[in-house]
């Protein structure tokens, strides 16, 4: 299902993550050993490293990375949207949102296609492990530009094709292999973390997406690599 495209993407998608929301945060934690923790928490400072107001971030799911934001220096107030009441609901009970609405953050539903946003709104906007499961990658990296402040940046962590080698090979093993177990052992939904990383396939390689990035008119693009080649933060800046 990983090959789905438009309005059947969208719906897929959406229908999977409402299923799997229960156990979201837990096989993250699982199939990264933490370290996403650690990614959205350089991807936080770093996206907000230099600016001053508001941040977005859009397809916030259970909430980490806009908490990540929420405790950056300068950033006065965050806003997490997401389709899914779901994962929303489990981002408002978390303990850190109670930490985080202490600097004003607050989440929202949302379509990242159609942000309800003004141009401008915001010095920044991310996105978490959301880019691979959108109907349209260009459309959500061009709304995320539009709603950023001249001079703002955008900021996205995503999974990403890896270089050909042996880690290539050896995280095809365990992310085709040992994940799909993972999911139906722990979430009881061995389709769906078959789907998630089979979508990795059908991403855009970590040059392709900087290249989206440029045709949005961002400028400033680039990415780094995480998680030995296989995550990468992608960033580029609004023109002042």
């Amino acid at each position: 299902m990983a090959h789905l495209r438009g309005d059947d993407k969208r719906r897929y998608v959406a229908e999977m993550f409402a299923r799997i929301s229960p156990r979201y945060d837990l096989m993250n934690s699982l199939m990264t050993g933490g370290l996403h923790h650690r990614w959205k928490r350089e991807t936080a400072r770093f996206t907000a490293a230099g600016l001053q107001g508001a941040a977005l971030d859009v397809a916030t799911g259970t909430g980490d990375l806009a908490f990540a934001l929420a405790r950056c220096p300068g950033i006065d107030r965050v806003v997490g949207v997401d389709l899914l009441a779901e994962m929303l609901t489990i981002a408002v009970d978390k303990p850190a949102a109670r930490e985080a609405r202490q600097s004003s953050a607050s989440f929202a539903m949302a379509d990242a296609l159609r942000l309800p946003f003004a141009d401008g709104s915001f010095v920044c906007a991310t996105a978490g492990f959301s880019l691979r499961n959108m109907a349209d990658v260009p459309a959500a990296i061009a709304e995320m530009a539009r709603v950023v402040s001249p001079g703002g940046r955008v900021t996205t962590l995503e999974l990403t094709p890896m270089p050909p080698g042996i880690r290539a090979a050896l995280g095809r093993l365990y992310f085709h292999h040992l994940v799909p177990v993972m999911g139906q052992l722990v979430a009881g939904d061995r389709t769906a973390y078959t789907y998630l990383p089979s979508s990795v396939d059908y991403f855009l390689t970590a040059e392709g997406l900087a290249e989206v990035y440029r045709n949005a008119g961002l400028v400033n693009v680039g990415y780094r690599r995480l998680g030995l080649g296989g995550v990468a933060i992608h960033h580029g800046e609004k023109p002042s």
